[in-house]
């Protein structure tokens, strides 16, 4: 007999959208975009499933990788069309998300404030607030954190979803042997490129200026300059060249143009510890030969 599927049973369709997607994503993807999602159902509009991610990054990889297989998917469940809609919320709720929406006019609204989860009042009087975190689950804690990380005007101006990738291994093992002033060209450089782990995509070649790039990470263009000639930078972290064009008085210099490495390399002392040696080639071709010639 043939299981119908209501518009009430959003969750049971959706555990059957995982049953199926699980298989054929590879696990960190599945666990990074998939897993996270909030199925809020049709909330009454009949041809129109909602589901709900944390940022718009999120949003956009759904859209872009997914919104088409799981509206298949969904369609295939209901015996109907159904199009997929993603909103953006950066705080989930521990109770059922189709009981946030308390009228239907507020199921409309393209976003949605759930409801935290009840905090135990401490035991002992002078029990810090951390201490009455314990008393949640983790995924409660971690929702509560986004929760006071998110959703206020100071979120609105820092924006804290949007950030520089940058591991603790860079800043304990390389800032020394980098120095400071190399340590935030690098990220400045790396801001301005683009690298998802996950995903592998990537862009980590750039134009630029020097003065540009040197305003960029408050350097004067002279200390950029002996940055990107750096042997540990130049061989590990960023290749320049120098563009020229040609002008009615001659060749002149025209900016410089960067690959960026986006992932961290392990330190020379690693490497000759752990025996894990990093490629000397780890940028294109055209980069091979750097240019030192630039005026300044």
């Amino acid at each position: 007999m043939e299981t119908k599927i209501g518009n009430s049973d959003h969750k049971e369709a959706w555990q059957m959208v995982l049953g199926q997607l699980r298989p054929e994503m590879n696990r960190a993807d599945f666990k990074t975009w998939v897993d996270p999602i909030v199925p809020l159902g049709f909330n009454g509009n009949p041809d129109k499933f909602r589901i709900a991610v944390m940022n718009d990054f999120n949003k956009k990889f759904i859209n872009s990788r997914l919104n088409s297989r799981i509206s298949r998917l969904l369609s295939g469940l209901y015996k109907r069309d159904v199009e997929v809609e993603v909103i953006v919320s950066n705080q989930f709720a521990e109770n059922d998300v189709n009981e946030l929406f308390s009228s239907p006019e507020q199921a409309d609204q393209d976003e949605f404030t759930p409801t935290l989860p009840t905090r135990k009042k401490p035991i002992k009087g002078n029990q810090e607030n951390s201490d009455q975190d314990d008393d949640l689950p983790a995924t409660s804690k971690r929702k509560f954190m986004l929760q006071r990380a998110y959703g206020n005007e100071r979120a609105n101006i820092i924006q804290p979803d949007k950030g520089i990738y940058v591991t603790k291994y860079f800043l304990e093992k390389w800032l020394p042997l980098l120095g400071h002033s190399a340590l935030i060209v690098i990220m400045m450089t790396r801001k301005v490129c683009y690298w998802n782990p996950y995903t592998g995509e990537k862009r980590d070649i750039l134009e630029t200026e020097m003065g540009e790039l040197a305003e960029q990470a408050c350097v004067s263009v002279r200390t950029l300059k002996t940055v990107l000639k750096n042997e540990l930078v130049k061989r590990y972290f960023i290749r320049y060249t120098v563009r020229r064009v040609m002008t009615p008085n001659g060749i002149r210099t025209a900016g410089i143009r960067l690959q960026v490495r986006m992932d961290d390399p392990v330190t020379p002392e690693d490497q000759e510890i752990r025996g894990i040696y990093e490629s000397d080639t780890w940028f294109s071709p055209e980069f091979e030969d750097e240019s030192e010639d630039y005026e300044l």
